[in-house]
């Protein structure tokens, strides 16, 4: 079984990077025919400061709380050393332009330094392409970036991700190839305006659509990357959106990196691990950096797991890397928490992803807290800024509820801060007999 889906997760990643080339506008498959997206940028640099505030902004699909709780998670604990802080403004129903109505007011005096935007979804109002449509949405991104950009805060444009039906609770009108391909066009669209803005943009509609592809094809025809509405992802769904948003920030995906010399008997790890003792073929490190954590199954779209199968997020954004050196046998047993992997010692010396190979780890139970605690906060943030931050828009009076639903806001965000905490872990190498 594990042979198969090793099999499953290296066809899917070869899937994958063909269906990448339909940004070069070459077809690999029947089911991209009709798509024509515009090259997206080459991402080079780190986009991101040291004690960023993060704007998450979108529609419904931005106040799931799915995808924007994996970028919150993922920086605090993969990156703590960048100290960045999120909120989450998602708004069902939201367009570019409802949010420019709204930003100054519910998102703008919380003086964000990068934004996240995640507009297209209703925008493209569920028909194909027409010229109106298309030049409000432009405009409107525009507006919005401009209006950051006036702020002093940096922002990476988000194209939408695709859909899996024709919208069954609006007047929806045209095909399903057809709203993929108007998806697709507004895609092209934050292309435009981020070039011409100087801003980033985060391609979700192209790996999005060839994650489905991939996966409908890898494990079953019911696989629904857009989620059971069409609309609305599941968690693979979402690390897909997370991915993009993440690749574009320019992060290099080092969590760190053990290195073990056995026939000298000595130990080596990277910044935000210390090494407490190695002795034995044991390897005992406090860490204060984490990998990204969860465990599910890899065929289903409800599970994160598998939605990284089908884009290379362990391979780019999740590296905990072991290196054994000088291993004189031909295999070794590799325990990390629960778990044990066999390697061969070339395997080792080239060096594996701990991260990707250890569904349950050490890490698993402290980053399951702090995840949980970030979910929490973000789910908070959705009714304080619809409910009452929102309300002091027009209503000067409730100003005060405001800074009331602020203080409550810190200890949420202070129960994150005390979830993190160093994990103490080992490793234990020892070779197997032939």
């Amino acid at each position: 079984m594990k042979k198969r889906l090793q099999v499953l997760a290296c066809g899917a990643a070869v899937l994958w990077a063909c269906a990448s080339l339909l940004a070069a506008a070459e077809s690999v498959d029947p089911a991209f025919s009709g798509l024509n997206p515009a090259k997206a940028p080459v991402v080079s640099g780190l986009y991101l400061k040291a004690g960023d505030r993060l704007a998450i902004c979108g529609d419904s699909i931005t106040q799931q709380n799915l995808y924007s709780r994996i970028l919150e998670t993922y920086l605090t604990v993969c990156v703590p050393d960048l100290k960045i802080t999120a909120r989450q403004y998602g708004w069902s129903g939201e367009t570019a332009e409802g949010f420019l109505r709204r930003m100054t007011n519910d998102c703008l005096r919380f003086k964000p330094t990068i934004a996240t935007t995640c507009y297209g979804m209703n925008d493209f109002r569920y028909r194909p392409c027409d010229e109106a449509t298309d030049k409000a949405y432009r405009d409107n991104l525009t507006a919005v970036t401009r209006a950051f950009k006036g702020e002093g805060a940096r922002v990476i444009i988000g194209s939408p991700s695709c859909v899996g039906k024709v919208c069954s609770w609006v007047a929806s009108i045209g095909t399903l190839e057809q709203h993929n391909q108007h998806l697709c066009f507004l895609h092209n669209v934050g292309i435009e305006v981020a070039a011409r803005e100087g801003v980033r943009f985060a391609d979700i509609f192209c790996p999005h659509y060839a994650a489905g592809v991939a996966a409908r094809k890898l494990y079953g025809a019911d696989y629904a990357i857009a989620g059971g509405d069409g609309i609305h992802p599941g968690m693979a769904g979402h690390l897909v959106m997370a991915y993009a948003f993440l690749n574009t920030m320019g992060l290099d995906g080092n969590i760190g990196t053990f290195t073990v010399n056995l026939a000298k008997g000595t130990a080596t790890v990277t910044e935000g691990h210390t090494m407490d003792a190695f002795k034995d073929g044991t390897l005992t490190v406090t860490s204060t950096r984490y990998p990204f954590c969860d465990a599910g199954p890899t065929n289903k779209d409800s599970s994160i797991r598998s939605g990284m199968t089908l884009v290379p997020f362990n391979e780019k954004l999740n590296r905990l890397m072991l290196v054994v050196k000088r291993a004189k046998a031909a295999k070794y047993k590799v325990t990390w928490g629960p778990t044990a992997r066999t390697y061969t010692a070339k395997q080792l010396a080239k060096g594996v992803n701990l991260a990707a190979d250890f569904e349950v780890n050490p890490f698993s139970g402290a980053f399951a807290r702090v995840d949980g605690a970030v979910a929490g906060k973000q789910g908070f943030e959705i009714g304080q800024i619809q409910q009452v931050v929102h309300a002091a828009q027009e209503r000067p009076e409730k100003e005060a509820d405001v800074q009331k639903s602020e203080v409550e806001h810190e200890v949420l965000a202070a129960a994150i801060r005390a979830a993190f905490i160093p994990v103490t872990h080992s490793l234990r190498i020892e070779a197997e007999k032939e």
